[in-house]
């Protein structure tokens, strides 16, 4: 079957002229993470701020001998810009459909699994329950199709959650200006979209069929909804899928490329990892470890000290609560990965396997036992 060119958009896809793309792949390409040295990485934790060549280093395979140090710092800026405080959310998938052939997710259109979405009834029932917990804060998310969870079917749940929440995040397929303008108005807050990998020829390689076949419009998504009025935008890609350190380079220019486009922009990451999902229980994450992983969070948080960070219940619960204050800045808690599950069974299967089951109360022990205070809320409307 011939394959659409993935740098190609599709109909209905806006384009804007943004030169933020070309910029991020053209200095991704030349990142040679292998050609610093132990120098080079004290020099860059001797400075008080640091530009993208100081990110370089710290995502370099030399910076991973000085975690230790890269962490005392980092708990001092996170500490400067977020003091003692550690945001929570719960994610809320309302549907399951996509029409994307992405070979590394549980979603896949060609992938087996029970398919569902919630009624409206249903939204408001979840909700109502989730709020109970003392949650402030919601992700909203859905498969990548259109036809089933329609823009008007998202504003929906977002003008319901409007009724327990004060912040709302969204987590859906790309969108044009004008509907993030939508959304927004609805009550959307923010809007979280992860390019998986800045890689073009690996991205092409691992979408095989659907809108997330289009590299650019994917790429464009978080400055799309910045121009439809969102108030802040996360970025990330899924470490593993393709050389890490590139693509943790790549995430990071990305996003400080955008805070300097527009400065009003809150800034946000989250750094998932591959995981195994159903009917593919041997998701190879390309030896991206929790080494790894700390060393890209610290790397973040001492290039962009006032940017939030999340950490998902992808990964062990010993490990979230030791980055916690130290780099981390958010974290999930009594997750459900599948179609509902908060307040009856599960309309439709998970996206992947998580790692760690705890509930609201339990998470908020875990921060108060190192000292720090759960938020439940961290932006109020006046």
């Amino acid at each position: 079957m011939k394959r659409t060119d993935h740098m190609e958009y599709q109909e209905g896809m806006e384009i804007i002229h943004s030169d933020v793309m070309e910029k991020v792949i053209s200095d991704m390409k030349v990142y040679d993470y292998t050609d610093y040295r132990a120098s080079d990485v004290l020099n860059v934790l001797s400075k008080e701020y640091l530009n993208k060549e100081d990110l370089k280093v710290l995502l370099s395979s030399a910076a991973e001998d000085f975690l230790e140090d890269m962490a005392k710092k980092a708990t001092i800026e996170t500490r400067k810009h977020f003091g003692n405080s550690i945001c929570l959310f719960t994610p809320l998938y309302i549907a399951n459909y996509c029409e994307n052939e992405c070979v590394y997710c549980g979603f896949n259109c060609k992938n087996k699994i029970n398919r569902g979405k919630l009624v409206y009834a249903d939204i408001d029932r979840e909700m109502k329950t989730i709020s109970k917990s003392g949650l402030k804060e919601i992700l909203i998310l859905t498969g990548e199709c259109r036809s089933q969870s329609s823009v008007e079917y998202i504003g929906e749940a977002i003008k319901t959650a409007k009724k327990y929440f004060s912040t709302i995040g969204i987590e859906i397929y790309p969108v044009n200006s004008d509907e993030y303008e939508y959304l927004q108005k609805c009550g959307a807050d923010f809007v979280s979209v992860y390019q998986e990998t800045y890689d073009m020829d690996k991205y092409e390689q691992v979408h095989l069929s659907g809108s997330k076949r289009c590299y650019p419009y994917r790429f464009n998504s978080q400055e799309r909804a910045l121009m439809g009025g969102m108030r802040g935008v996360a970025f990330g890609s899924l470490l593993g899928l393709s050389d890490f350190r590139k693509d943790a380079y790549a995430a990071g220019l990305h996003a400080d490329l955008i805070r300097k486009k527009y400065p009003h922009a809150e800034i946000s990451f989250s750094l998932p990892r591959l995981r195994p999902y159903i009917n593919n229980a041997e998701n190879n994450p390309n030896d991206v470890h929790e080494k790894q992983l700390l060393q890209v969070m610290l790397a973040y948080r001492l290039f962009m000290p006032y940017a939030g960070i999340t950490i998902s219940t992808r990964e062990r619960a010993g490990f979230r609560d030791n980055v916690i204050g130290m780099a981390a800045t958010k974290i999930s808690a009594g997750v459900s990965v599948g179609v509902g599950g908060h307040e009856e069974e599960m309309k439709g299967d998970e996206q992947f396997e998580i790692s760690d089951p705890r509930s609201v109360r339990e998470v908020c022990g875990a921060i108060i036992e190192r000292g720090l205070q759960p938020v439940y809320r961290d932006y109020i409307y006046v």
